[in-house]
């Protein structure tokens, strides 16, 4: 199970850091995703990371904002977002897979997402 928390609205150019709560063993294998959707768009990749290994893939769009982590420990996954925009207005999701990827269709376990607004 996967809990997502840290949402919430903020001004244009602002920060929040969600976190990605994981229940039961996380595999070493594993790969922790991050993904969004906006209102009448589809859910988008973000941003992954390997749970065994420092390898990290961001998309474009949040590339140079946004940071993603983990602590191991703590079976938790962090996004910290800063330089926030209107355009990253979106539920947020969490996802687990094995595979390297950013289609959402190789992840499956999901989050229930965590809203972020962001006004000007």
């Amino acid at each position: 199970q996967l809990v997502e928390s840290g949402g919430g609205s903020v001004q244009a150019g602002g920060s929040l850091r969600l976190s990605c709560a994981a229940s039961g063993r996380i595999f070493s294998s594993s790969v922790m995703a991050w993904f969004r959707q906006a209102p009448g768009k589809e859910r988008e990749f973000v941003a992954l990371i390997r749970w065994s290994s420092p390898t990290i893939l961001y998309a474009d769009s949040v590339k140079g904002r946004f940071t993603i982590s983990r602590d191991n420990a703590k079976n938790t996954m962090y996004l910290q977002m800063n330089a926030l925009k209107t355009e990253d207005t979106a539920v947020y999701y969490c996802a687990k897979g094995s595979h390297y990827a950013t289609n959402q269709r190789e992840y499956t376990n999901w989050g229930q997402g965590t809203q972020v607004t962001v006004h000007s």
